[in-house]
């Protein structure tokens, strides 16, 4: 799966879930048809993010602070060091629109203020 989304510059992007969430970066492209882009994730990961700029045209960034991606890491140690991890690359927690993500997670912020959850829970259908 891929969920693609477009910005204005990927710089801090790349900061944000290559530094902070620990993503690589394993793919990209430059001036494809008027487009740049990063696909960030894992090669062994079955999804990944892409990041596209289109040259001369302006996106707004989330349009509420209700744009969650969500990752459930439900070992502790694993969490912890994911917040650590996010801290120390300069990004510090938010408070979410909605509190129950703060029950059992910390939210970050990227630069076009879509947000990302780490929650400390196993996912339950």
């Amino acid at each position: 799966m891929r969920v693609a989304r477009a910005t204005n510059d990927l710089a801090p992007l790349r900061r944000f879930y290559r530094d902070g969430l620990g993503f690589e970066e394993i793919s990209g492209f430059e001036n494809h048809d008027g487009f740049d882009g990063a696909m960030m994730g894992h090669p062994a990961w079955p999804y990944h993010l892409e990041f596209t700029v289109r040259h001369g045209h302006y996106v707004s960034g989330a349009s509420t602070p209700e744009n969650l991606l969500v990752f459930y890491l439900p070992d502790a140690a694993d969490w912890t060091r994911a917040v650590v991890r996010m801290e120390a690359a300069g990004f510090d927690p938010v408070e979410p629109a909605n509190p129950w993500w703060s029950t059992h997670g910390r939210t970050f912020e990227d630069a076009d203020g879509y947000r990302v959850v780490l929650e400390n829970r196993a996912w339950v259908r």
